[in-house]
């Protein structure tokens, strides 16, 4: 693949070589200044915190506790970085995979279990975290996110000035969806309506395991700018970038001047899901190369060169997590079977004639069982 393609680093805003290591960069570099000590302690905080969570996720499905689990091992820095640029009244859209942002957006980790243990379809209200249900339908809910954004602008929720009223969508999505049709309605969408919704490409170089390579010749990236969509790429494995380039991305849908492409060039560490078995299309020596650029070692081993993590702060952090992990588990095997009508409800806002047939034929058919027993 040439220096252009979609699995280039050319072009690539970094603020935090993998070494560890500050750089600057002439556009970006203002829009993480505001950023202190006590904020990128967070942000490895929150990374490591996600990723306990996210291993525990993965033990309980092994034990059969969970029918599937999806990792968001090593795009945890594109999460977070953008996930705490987010205010109050900005939504996000996930698609299935963004537990980081999920956690930014103060959605209870363990209740995203309840999706894949298949006892409810939504498991928070969204109104109550702008932030979505998961979508499992890929690219599907990029639409919903640009409708959203476009309802925005028409109520006048958008490039006011006002910074406690503007407010944007931001919808995340993987290297796979660009090449759903939906994806590119709603750029056209969004484009042409000047929509205030940044689309959030988390490019982890394998839709389940098909290489980005075998989905496009350029960047990814370059889907918006044919559109007429401005687009960026970033190190989407360094959280102090990703927090820069969304910071940025944010303002400019805020601020009324339309959407926004961000490419999170990153690497997808685990499986696609526990179902996956990604030694079937990827070798040891990719996975070798990027464990050097995970996420989280790399900003520790930066805090740790300018004198800034502490080894109080760390067993914290790692009492925290163990917490977390030890929560996960206790809640996911407290949870008990829901009566199974419980399936009709919820399907429709309002109450549905066939809806409620169903549930009475299935009621009957249920209780059928039942009474032959008796006999």
């Amino acid at each position: 693949m040439d220096a252009q393609g979609p699995l280039s680093d050319e072009g690539l805003v970094q603020l935090l070589t993998h070494t560890g290591e500050r750089v600057e960069h002439d556009t970006y570099s203002a829009y993480a200044a505001d950023l202190t000590a006590d904020d990128l302690r967070a942000f490895w905080r929150d990374m490591t915190l996600v990723r306990a969570f996210d291993d525990e996720a993965t033990s309980l499905q092994r034990q059969g506790e969970l029918g599937l689990w999806v990792q968001s091992w090593g795009q945890e820095a594109a999460q977070i970085g953008s996930g705490h640029v987010l205010r109050g009244d900005d939504f996000a859209f996930p698609s299935y995979r963004e537990h980081g942002v999920a956690f930014t957006r103060d959605v209870d980790l363990p209740s995203i279990l309840k999706i894949f243990r298949g006892l409810e379809h939504g498991a928070w209200v969204p109104s109550e975290h702008n932030f979505h249900l998961y979508t499992l339908v890929i690219g599907a809910h990029t639409l919903h996110a640009t409708g959203y954004a476009m309802g925005l602008d028409r109520d006048g929720l958008t490039g006011t000035g006002d910074p406690d009223r503007d407010s944007a969508v931001i919808c995340y999505f993987g290297d796979g969806a660009t090449s759903q049709g939906d994806v590119a309605e709603a750029l056209t969408f969004a484009s042409v309506n000047n929509a205030p919704v940044v689309f959030f490409c988390q490019n982890n170089q394998f839709a389940i395991s098909e290489s980005t390579t075998r989905q496009s010749k350029v960047a990814l990236a370059d889907r918006g700018k044919g559109v007429g969509i401005p687009s960026v790429r970033v190190d989407g494995n360094d959280v102090i970038a990703s927090y820069a380039v969304t910071q940025w991305a944010m303002q400019h849908a805020r601020s009324g001047q339309g959407p926004v492409f961000v490419e999170a060039f990153t690497y997808r560490m685990g499986a696609h899901t526990t179902s996956d078995d990604p030694t079937r299309y990827r070798s040891k020596a990719d996975e070798e190369y990027w464990a050097e650029r995970d996420p989280i070692s790399r900003l520790r081993t930066h805090l740790e060169a300018i004198g800034e993590l502490s080894e109080e702060y760390q067993a914290e952090v790692a009492a925290a997590a163990k917490a977390l992990a030890a929560r996960t588990r206790e809640a996911v095997r407290s949870w008990v079977r829901p009566p199974v009508l419980d399936m009709f409800d919820h399907v429709y806002a309002e109450p549905h004639a066939t809806v409620e047939a169903e549930r009475a034929w299935f009621e009957r058919y249920d209780n059928s069982f039942t009474e032959a027993g008796a006999h």
